[in-house]
């Protein structure tokens, strides 16, 4: 049976992000993955060096400066396509005041 969803992105491909968003990236990168590996943690999966679903053990239960790169820029591409959408959506993000 063919998969009849059909996904349409809100198109963010000319949205640039300043100095200050991409320091925000960063953030929500980061904020991310401790999400994630809290979920995980509660599900009952442990680190290992190896994954295996089927165990619940994954290499990634480490603190983000530890992740292989690939992994960092899974979460980076998560952050920058959330601030990308906000600010498509005609929201604006303002900086917390001094």
């Amino acid at each position: 049976m063919q998969n009849p969803y059909q996904p349409e992105p809100i198109d963010t491909e000319d949205v640039a992000l300043s100095g200050e968003l991409l320091d925000l990236l960063g953030l929500l990168a980061e904020n991310t993955h401790a999400v994630w590996a809290a979920g995980r943690l509660l599900e009952g999966w442990r680190y290992g060096p190896a994954r295996d679903d089927e165990q619940k053990v994954t290499l990634c239960l480490v603190p983000y400066a530890a992740l292989p790169e690939a992994e960092k820029e899974f979460d980076r591409s998560t952050a920058r396509q959330v601030l990308k959408t906000i600010l498509r959506l005609g929201y604006r993000i303002l900086p917390p005041a001094p």
